[in-house]
């Protein structure tokens, strides 16, 4: 019989995401990590690319959401010791390790560790920048926020002395009784999201690393500009960094910044060298891209980034480089090569020794040398793999395959994250959900099945008729807030405003500590208003209302003044001017504040069905991942038979035909009673909202569903170039591949020319794919014939990942790579030779060809996208694919709610990369289908003066989501009526009304006159 819960293994956001989708299908969850809190790695970066959002901002609401979340136990500083069992009825043993601390009374004051006497002990979380006592909290925005005592220094545990931090304790948590305890959980399934480790650049020793004190480590260096990190946003030269005899720095000390940064692009990665790995580590080039905007906006640095190949290969990752070069003026040396470094024994400055463009040596000094260290499996992996009963691949990462990139080699085991393979964000999150699709379809098949129960509240406090008592949070944000607004200044001035009981300061307001603090506080204090100055409501928000649910306040009566967005990054040369506008923002919320009132959001019935657009293999695996937990699907596909662009593929993945694993997935989606095709389907329109949708289609056919994916791929680009379609030795690469497979090609010289509809003046994006599928065409030309003559011209070699042996392979067999020069122009083409300057030779390079093979990219099809989006009011991006909600906390969402892409339609992708997102995209819907009901958001629009409504129907005119109609009201009149589920609280109806009928709960006229007064009006607000 199968149990009903899941096991995740891993709290970095992999593990995370995977959790939260299972938990929001009502499957409890044991969510074990090794470390003592969650967050992984992610927790240790300052920021993130390609929008530079900050790390704590896209990781905190997450990870709040998994620590309330009422389907997920939390057990850090747990270990998976031992997996019986088989996939539905797994029986895993985990150790709970001794904390020394009670979890459940510690109240992270932080008194103990004031006053523990060990110090001096190299923080791991600061990378060993600063130092951390025997007893300690990982770092500030930990979850559980709990401390814990390390045996290995404490001198109680180790010599029976000492024991201040009991003595200290007022809650007394302290148990140094405390023991290592052996649990058994039942778990149908179990995803592994064990993530990566960071290579040690001390096997490079030709770059210096622990030698010279100013070479430091990517990770090293995110720590040193973070705006949580130990020098709180200040990048300080290493060797002026002055620290006392505990380790730790000392005030004022190194904060004179650099002004040259260098990074060093593969430490680690792309080498055979001893200790190095083979692989390329997928992120390296745009963390260190990122790094160097980050170091830009500190001051005016001159910056270099020297690599092999540039691989901005993700979502707006070319736009990214790009903008580094032109608008930070960054220095991109391609192709450059670097030797070795050297360093000034009297400055410490470090030279870096290259080779330029023109090939010949160079010499460059600098500040700081970051090291952009490459990932390697996690530490524990192969102990972790023997006790999963799973196989490792030849990298030490799990072993997957390209049609089942989620699964590993046991049955009920899936993997996401970087433990498959070096991976960004936004594909690990996509992918988690995928894996939390894969794994929940072994419990919710079983009909004995029963969903957990919904989480329970507080009763709500009545508010109705008191005098408002307002508590306000202003938060430092790292340095984000407190390096420009004076945020001790803020607190004080919110205590002099009316209706203000208290005002606290908090670092992070986002952190579990503070959220649970804003729920104590409401009982506490007796709040029935609450305000939070920090950072954006489209991240945040949700946090701050989930605090004054858990505290008994209605989530409605919460409001935010963002201090960080609208104040702190727009006047950050302005700090006193910052602090003065961040005050108004105060006293403006709590104004408004004073007149909020308690919402409720209307219960919604929900179509338990799912719609997909697209018969490709992405649309395929998604209907296949809905209807194996036991839901309908239909399946829309504008041609007469299933299987999208890949029924072009001929070539072998994994040593097998993509046809034969198209003709099996084909054959389970026809097969599938729950599977609905619909073939030659146009569709005319998607009326509807989240949970009731209806497509619509040509011939007159209407389908409810109570979500949509859209899963209509890509096309690829029709060249005009190269006399294409009128000089037969012009192919594309595809076509090419045909011949090839075919046993029909002959040629003799054949070259490639990469980036063809791809990083040009107009389509300035990579198409990701390319470099891959010519490299793998040449493998087989010169495999089927050592003695043909194979060249790929190209700007940079994108084989990011695994795939990078097929570039080295390509090269053993002799496959020729000319690397030409980055612009648009083209090499040319008489007929019988192509002509291109080698960057590498620095000439002119005349090559015979008798087949002309194009590199060709992949199209948006943007006229069938906008079609579509206009149905379900989604945005496109500038290059024509679908505009996700979130590129990295939901990046197979859309804004509007129940809606998800995947596939290449969202981004063009390879097909174990559309496989996963496609089955991630499931699980983002049957988040949704899988309930009766859902509850709609209560700021929305509403007749709040039916008096005034004459049924113009000009809100309805205006009304982009059709959430408004006009009806007959009470007495017969036209009255404009909002249905809630439609209503995305926009305010266009409202500012459009001629009467003054409409207003929007939560932003009523009177609410926002209260703010306009208080900002025009200080003295007024202001206590005598």
């Amino acid at each position: 019989m199968t149990t009903k819960s899941a096991l995740v293994i891993g709290g970095g956001i992999a593990g995370i995401q995977a959790s939260l989708d299972l938990a929001d299908r009502n499957i409890h969850v044991y969510l074990v990590d090794r470390l003592p809190t969650i967050g992984g790695t992610m927790c240790m970066l300052d920021k993130t690319f390609p929008t530079n959002d900050c790390s704590a901002c896209i990781l905190s609401p997450k990870m709040a959401d998994a620590a309330g979340h009422p389907n997920i136990t939390l057990m850090t500083y747990h270990e998976v010791k031992k997996v019986d069992g088989e996939a539905g009825n797994f029986k895993v043993t985990v150790t709970k390790k001794a904390r020394y601390v009670d979890p459940t009374l510690c109240t992270s004051c932080g008194d103990c560790v004031a006053k523990c006497p060990t110090r001096g002990i190299p923080n791991e979380f600061e990378y060993g920048l600063t130092t951390r006592r025997a007893i300690y909290i990982p770092h500030s925005q930990a979850v559980p926020r709990v401390a814990l005592i390390d045996p290995r220094y404490c001198k109680k545990l180790l010599e029976n002395k000492c024991g201040v931090c009991a003595k200290v304790c007022g809650k007394q948590a302290i148990s140094y009784e405390d023991k290592d305890q052996d649990l058994t959980l039942d778990v149908g399934s179990i995803v592994v999201a064990a993530g990566f480790s960071v290579w040690n650049a001390k096997n490079a020793s030709e770059y210096g690393y622990g030698r010279f004190k100013n070479v430091v480590t990517a990770i090293e260096y995110e720590r040193m500009e973070g705006a949580a990190g130990p020098f709180d946003g200040h990048i300080p030269v290493p060797s002026t960094i002055v620290y006392d005899k505990f380790g730790v720095a000392q005030k004022g000390a190194g904060e004179k910044g650099p002004k040259s940064v260098a990074w060093i692009q593969c430490c680690g990665s792309r080498s055979h060298k001893k200790n190095w790995k083979t692989y390329c580590s997928s992120v390296c080039c745009m963390y260190a891209t990122k790094q160097a905007q980050i170091t830009k906006e500190h001051g005016d640095v001159d910056e270099d980034i020297f690599f092999m190949d540039i691989r901005s290969y993700g979502k707006e990752f070319e736009a990214y480089i790009k903008r580094a070069e032109d608008e930070y003026g960054i220095h991109m040396h391609r192709g450059a090569r670097v030797s070795n470094v050297e360093e000034d024994p009297e400055t410490k400055q470090v030279t870096v020794n290259y080779t330029d463009k023109d090939n010949n040596p160079a010499s460059k000094t600098f500040d700081i040398v970051v090291l952009s260290v490459g990932l390697e499996a996690p530490e524990g992996a192969e102990q972790l793999a023997q006790t999963l009963g799973i196989e490792l691949n030849e990298y030490g990462f799990a072993k997957t395959t390209v049609f089942n990139p989620l699964e590993t080699t046991r049955k009920g085991i899936f993997v996401t994250g970087a433990f498959a393979a070096p991976k960004d964000i936004p594909t690990s999150v996509a992918e988690a959900s995928g894996a939390s699709a894969k794994a929940g379809a072994f419990i919710v098949k079983d009909p004995d099945f029963v969903p957990c129960k919904p989480k329970v509240y507080p009763p709500e406090k009545d508010v109705a008729g008191k005098e408002p008592r307002i508590g306000v949070w202003v938060c430092h944000c790292g340095i984000n807030i407190g390096s420009v607004v004076n945020v001790p200044a803020c607190v004080e001035y919110a205590k002099t405003l009316p209706h203000v009981v208290v005002a606290v300061e908090t670092k992070y307001a986002c952190a579990q500590d503070t959220l649970t603090q804003i729920s104590e506080f409401i009982k506490e204090h007796d709040l029935n208003r609450v305000v939070v100055a920090s950072c954006t409501p489209r991240t945040h928000e949700p946090l701050f209302r989930e605090a004054c649910r858990n505290g008994g306040l209605n989530k409605y009566l919460y409001n935010m003044a963002n201090i960080r967005d609208q104040c702190s990054w727009i006047h950050m040369h302005a700090p006193e001017a910052a602090t003065t506008k961040a005050k108004d923002l105060i006293r403006m919320a709590v104004a408004k504040a004073c007149l909020l009132e308690p919402l409720e959001g209307a219960e919604i019935p929900v179509t338990q069905s799912a719609a997909i657009i697209g018969g490709g293999i992405t649309g395929m695996t998604a209907a296949l991942d809905v209807a194996a937990q036991g839901v309908k699907v239909d399946l829309f596909e504008r041609e007469a038979e299933l299987g999208g662009f890949a029924r072009n593929f001929v070539h072998r993945e994994d040593g097998k035909l993509v046809s034969e694993f198209l003709a099996e997935t084909i054959k389970k989606v026809e097969s599938c009673p729950l599977i609905t095709v619909h073939k030659n389907a146009v569709i005319e329109d998607i009326p509807g909202y989240v949970g009731n949708f209806t497509v619509e289609l040509a011939s007159g056919e209407e389908i409810p569903a109570g979500a949509i994916l859209f899963a209509v791929g890509a096309a690829q680009y029709k060249p005009v170039e190269y006399n294409y379609g009128s000089d037969p030795k012009v192919l594309t690469h595809i076509e090419l591949e045909k011949k090839v497979a075919a046993g029909k090609f002959t040629g003799k010289d054949v070259v490639f020319i990469q980036c063809i509809g791809s990083r040009n003046e107009n389509v300035g994006y990579c198409s990701r794919v390319c470099c891959a599928s010519a490299i793998r065409d040449a493998i087989e030309i010169k495999m089927a014939d050592p003695t043909a003559n194979v060249t790929i011209i190209h700007k940079d070699i994108r084989t990011y990942a695994f795939r990078e042996d097929l570039y080295y392979k390509a090269c053993q067999l002799g496959v020729r790579f000319l690397r030409r020069v980055n612009d648009d122009a083209l090499p040319k083409y008489d007929g019988s030779f192509v002509e291109a300057f080698d960057t590498t030779l620095g000439q002119e390079v005349k090559i015979p060809v008798d087949t002309l093979a194009l590199s060709v990219g992949i199209a948006p099809m943007r006229e069938e996208k906008e079609k579509l989006a206009v149905m379900v009011k989604v945005p496109l991006s500038k290059d024509g694919f679908y505009f996700e909600a979130h590129q990295k906390l939901r990046p197979v969402d859309f804004a509007t709610e129940g809606v998800f892409v995947a596939g290449a339609a969202h981004w063009p992708k390879f097909m174990d990369e559309c496989i996963a997102q496609g089955s991630g995209a499931a699980s983002r819907m049957l988040t949704i289908i899988t309930k009766d009901h859902l509850v709609s958001e209560g700021i929305v629009a509403s007749v709040a003066n039916p008096q005034l409504c004459n049924g113009c129907g000009t809100c309805e005119g205006c009304c982009e989501y059709h959430a408004i109609t006009i009806v007959n009201g009470p007495d017969g009149r036209p009255i404009s009526q909002v249905n809630a589920g439609l209503c995305k609280g926009c305010g266009c109806c409202v500012a459009a009304c001629p009467s003054g009928a409409m207003e929007q709960r939560g932003f009523r006229n009177s609410q926002i006159i209260a703010e306009i007064d208080a900002l025009f009006d200080r003295p007024l607000m202001e206590k005598e």
